[in-house]
């Protein structure tokens, strides 16, 4: 009786993982869709939103949390980047549902010269189709949006590898600014 118990459980907390996690899947963005609009307190706890970033390109890239190995060599490639970035006339913005006080320690610790931006209730992470739950615990996956000047999806990256993503994008930009 325990051991029928035991699998009934397992199957319906799988079933509702699943259903969190298709949910989700199924709104996430695609290439030439609109990027979903955004307003969330950056490290210093200033509002950041995606009009003020109209006319150039944003680089909106979603992490797990801040300080941990794989979000720590991702955000300093995209540090160690900027220089390619700004002379491609990108703007980077990383996104986590940690909260400000979290960010800007991160950000000092590593010296981030870019925006951590707060998503502490995963909304931003949800309309982006990068948020996963596991059980009560939820946290932004590793995703990153190129978005144009005109406010436009051009790229998705699912899933990224920390230590080749600035470079991927970075290839990526150089090659949509040429066309």
């Amino acid at each position: 009786m325990i051991v029928v118990f035991t699998i009934v459980a397992a199957v319906a907390i799988m079933l509702v993982l699943w259903w969190f996690n298709a949910d989700i899947s199924s709104k996430r963005p695609r290439s030439g869709d609109v990027a979903p609009p955004f307003a969330l307190p950056d490290q210093e706890g200033i509002t950041r939103s995606l009009a003020e970033f109209q006319g150039k390109w944003l680089v909106l890239y979603f992490y797990p949390r801040d300080d941990t190995p794989g979000c720590v060599e991702q955000a300093m490639r995209f540090r160690n980047s900027l220089r390619d970035l700004d002379g491609l006339g990108a703007t980077v913005c990383g996104v986590s549902v940690d909260d400000s006080r979290s960010h800007a320690a991160f950000a000092r610790k590593y010296s981030l010269p870019f925006a951590l931006l707060a998503d502490k209730g995963g909304l931003v992470a949800a309309r982006y189709g990068s948020l996963r739950h596991l059980g009560l615990v939820r946290f932004a996956t590793r995703n990153t949006f190129l978005v144009n000047p005109l406010g436009k999806i051009a790229k998705v990256y699912r899933g990224v590898n920390a230590s080749r993503n600035a470079d991927e994008v970075i290839g990526d930009l150089k090659t949509i600014t040429k066309e």
